[in-house]
């Protein structure tokens, strides 16, 4: 059997002079037994074995392949301003003019996961787009479960995946290095640099690789912006804030208030990156009888409010990235940071909605935070949780905090008094 100990770098998919073959072979077989809730910690590494969880844990189906979210023409568009596009050449240049593996195939991700260029040659291409790894597809970790540039968005780190590592079943003949691009500035993740192919692709000297190209495409990012000073203005994208009751748009152009509406229909639009057809926003938005007419107009209106190139049509859906604060606060839990992540939500998403979407989308991420406190165990996480206006009346995380403390004290006493008033 190979060895599957972990990698001196815990981000390489193994150690120099590893037969990755054989160790292929051992990752399928620790794979399937993770299928069968069996799985030997020992012979997978810790960071695929939390993102397999995170996707279970997401609901990601293990049949799912990357899914197609933008038409041909509104990908041209959204590439043709998009900040990747001004690393290309350097991107071509050291990873494909030197053909360093005739099966690779390289890829540039927008923040979100969202294949903007697949290169390479045409057998690379046409078996990359048997498992949908094509131009306009969503490779996100939320959509296909683990794999290298996802997953290197999802944790903010370069990393690699070989083969069964992969979540998803269809990827799992392949393997891939990936690492993020960040905003020379801001520090913002603009999108990944992936290379995809054989086993070779998990090759440590690969991740070494990818890196000093990453490192190269800053470079030319940093050069590009002195040359230029408005080049990079406004590549941050669109930013909804909506923890709280005064939802606000922050664009390149300034700050809009939101009416609640607005920050209703743009919450969903980016909840939902494949779009929403009239009737199924209507549903989300109100319980009530709201037809394709009302819904047109509510468009219409938070059209020029945010100004032209945000949201498209036929199904509704967003053009230009746009994060909100609701991402910051998940992105801490997912890197583990429940005390960055408390911090962060100050208040409920969009508190005085009464939309079914929101309602939804509101207690998602309540319980996520609460899910995250229980698991880190942490006295202090649980105390500022059980005092806040989110935590005060959850019985599980105030019996979570009496088991931290002397049960002498006399803030157990405190503390079993209230849990009683429950019984």
């Amino acid at each position: 059997m190979a060895d599957v100990s972990p990698a001196v770098n815990p981000w390489a998919a193994a150690r120099p002079g590893t037969d990755l073959i054989a160790l292929a072979r051992d990752v399928a077989r620790a794979r399937a037994r993770f299928a069968e809730r069996a799985v030997d910690r020992h012979r997978v590494r810790p960071v695929v074995l939390d993102s397999w969880h995170r996707s279970v844990d997401g609901g990601v189906d293990p049949d799912a392949e990357g899914s197609t979210s933008m038409t041909h023409v509104d990908l041209r568009r959204y590439r043709a301003e998009h900040p990747m596009r001004l690393i290309r050449p350097v991107v071509r240049n050291l990873l494909l003019d030197d053909g360093i593996d005739d099966g690779m195939v390289v890829a540039l991700t927008d923040a979100k996961g969202l294949l903007l260029w697949v290169e390479g040659q045409n057998s690379a291409l046409d078996r990359a787009a048997s498992m949908n790894f094509s131009e306009g597809t969503d490779w996100s970790e939320a959509a296909v479960g683990t794999n290298a540039p996802g997953t290197a968005l999802a944790l903010d780190h370069g990393l690699q995946i070989l083969g069964a590592e992969h979540f998803s079943h269809s990827v799992q003949e392949w393997s891939c290095t990936a690492a993020p691009v960040h905003h020379p500035t801001t520090g913002q993740i603009l999108g990944v640099i992936d290379v995809t192919g054989g086993p070779r692709m998990a090759a440590p000297e690969m991740l070494s690789l990818v890196r000093a190209t990453v490192v190269a495409a800053e470079a030319e990012l940093r050069v590009q912006a002195m040359e230029n000073p408005g080049l990079l203005s406004g590549l941050e994208g669109n930013r909804l804030e909506l923890l709280g009751a005064r939802p606000v748009l922050t664009r390149d152009v300034g700050r809009a208030e939101l009416s609640g509406r607005h920050a209703e229909i743009l919450l969903l639009l980016a909840e939902h990156p494949e779009g929403l057809a009239s009737d199924r926003l209507a549903v989300l938005l109100d319980e009530s009888d709201l037809d394709s007419v009302t819904i047109r107009a509510e468009i219409s209106r938070l059209r020029r409010v945010v100004g032209p190139g945000v949201v498209g049509s036929r199904p509704y859906r967003l053009l230009a990235p746009m994060s909100t604060d609701l991402d910051d606060v998940r992105f801490a839990l997912e890197r583990g940071d429940v005390d960055r992540a408390l911090r962060l939500y100050g208040a409920p998403v969009l508190p005085r909605s009464t939309a079914p979407g929101i309602h939804d989308i509101r207690e998602g991420l309540r319980f996520g935070l609460q899910r995250g406190v229980l698991a880190a165990g942490d006295p202090a996480l649980l105390g500022r949780w059980i005092t806040s206006s989110h935590g005060r009346d959850d019985i599980e995380a105030w019996m979570a905090y009496r088991a931290t403390l002397d049960p002498r004290s006399s803030m157990h006493a405190k503390v079993q008094a209230r849990i009683d008033r429950w019984a």
